[in-house]
């Protein structure tokens, strides 16, 4: 059977792709502005990529297409499809039918921290020898690839509120129908397909609706939008968290950057864990993991141990090079939230050591200007913020300057470049903040300095 792929590339698709071609369909696929790591993952698994959208495409006639949510009516190769009566599908759908279907699934959601999350909880299963299958919307660093079938019962699932097709303006996540489900946290975002904060609570209550019984929720105790949502009718127990709290699953913090801190579930000390991670977020993203293992029969002390080993995702805090004085790091912010609290890990561990925060507004929600104020205070911990105002922007990104003094807008990377070589001299900590590719600028850069 050969399965087409519409938007390949993106990081859900891309997995979906590695998982039917591991259950031995012949998989191609197409896309545009393609960039690593997505198409090196794809390259690897010997996975044909076309770059572009066109109906010629499809001559190939295979015998199902998978459409990408990233896909709209007026695309030359959905407009093909249709019009040769292929047969198509989404692919949370395709992926509920023919993977998850029998399997204990393990989904995260939230607005921040789910590829994290699941990677951590992935590795938690990988290292107790469950060999898991996972789809993940990054590279998880301990396993080298977004996404595997795996041989047990158990799959762990990033399970995402965005759309699923242009026909399916259903969340992704009301397809996979977990048994253990994470909800990490709930904030406004995709501002292109959700009207308020509202319409995406009613997608996350009808993914509580999916929920057994018997299963499990796992949630921080402080997040009053998710609060918000069980409220609205919950059949499952739910086990909290929190950090210095007093929640079933608390934190207690012993280095203030979050790389060191206690376990406790109903206030018995589980074990430390000790990481490379900073930052509360992953704090929290620790306790759902440990507290999902727990309802599977993994022992806290085995996934404390786990994580000891858990070596983060590609593109989450990763140190891409160390030139001179320079620590360059990429890290994938797509909203000021998970930009104000990657900025306080950092900050907590390097102390007053510069940071400069280089940040490309790529996402909808930060393209269409929702956060003008709290994207300016989100970057409060860098010593200067560098934000990239590209000619096709919705909005005039100097606004930002209003509410705070360490901003400064550049509109070319060139100029980009120029001022972090001269910046470089005093040496720091660089964080390159984008949910895409930046336009190149990471190699560049690095042969600048």
């Amino acid at each position: 059977m050969h399965i087409h792929i519409l938007g390949i590339c993106g990081t859900f698709m891309g997995g979906l792709a590695v998982i039917a071609r591991q259950l031995g369909y012949e998989v191609s696929g197409s896309d545009q502005n393609v960039y690593p790591p997505m198409s090196t993952q794809l390259e690897e698994q010997g996975i044909r990529l076309i770059e572009g959208y066109r109906a010629e495409n499809l001559d190939c006639k295979p015998d199902l297409v998978i459409i990408g949510n990233a896909m709209s009516r007026g695309n030359p190769e959905v407009e093909a499809v249709l019009n040769k009566g292929l047969k198509y599908v989404s692919g949370p759908q395709w992926l509920a039918e023919h993977v998850l279907q029998d399997k204990w699934v393990l989904g995260v959601a939230g607005t921040h921290g789910k590829t994290t999350t699941t990677s951590m909880l992935s590795w938690i299963l990988e290292h107790q020898g469950f060999n898991p299958g996972f789809l993940i919307g990054g590279i998880p660093l301990n396993f080298g690839i977004s996404a595997r079938l795996g041989s047990s019962d158990f799959f762990v699932i990033e399970a995402d509120e965005y759309d699923s097709a242009f026909f399916d303006k259903r969340s992704k996540f009301v397809h996979y129908r977990p048994r253990t489900a994470i909800l990490n946290n709930l904030e406004y975002d995709h501002a292109d397909i959700f009207p308020d904060l509202d319409a995406i609570k009613k997608q996350f209550h009808h993914l509580v609706r999916t929920v057994p019984s018997e299963g499990l929720i796992i949630s921080p105790e402080s997040d009053a939008n998710i609060n918000d949502v069980l409220a609205m009718g919950c059949w499952t127990p739910v086990a909290k968290t929190s950090i210095d709290g007093d929640a079933q699953w608390n934190a207690k913090l012993i280095k203030a950057d979050g790389s060191q801190f206690s376990v406790l579930f109903e206030n018995n000390d589980q074990g430390c864990v000790d990481w490379s991670l900073t930052g509360l977020h992953n704090v929290y993203n620790a306790l759902s993991a440990i507290a999902a293992a727990k309802h599977v029969g993994i022992m806290p002390a085995d996934a404390i141990k786990a994580l000891g080993q858990f070596k983060n995702v590609k593109r989450r805090m990763e140190v891409i090079a160390k030139i001179n004085d320079v620590t360059l790091y990429d890290d994938f912010a797509h909203h000021p939230t998970a930009i104000q609290m990657t900025l306080d890990g950092l900050r907590k561990q390097v102390g007053q050591e510069r940071i400069i925060a280089i940040v490309e507004p790529r996402s909808n929600t930060m393209r269409l200007g929702v956060h003008t104020k709290t994207l300016a205070e989100s970057l409060g911990n860098a010593d200067l913020a560098i934000i990239y105002q590209p000619q096709n922007m919705d909005w005039d990104l100097s606004e930002l300057k209003k509410y705070a003094g360490n901003i400064e807008i550049c509109q070319s990377l060139d100029g980009i470049i120029a001022k972090l070589k001269f910046e470089a001299r005093y040496g720091g900590h660089f964080v390159l903040m984008s949910n895409g590719s930046f336009g190149g600028i990471y190699q560049r850069l690095q042969e600048a300095l």
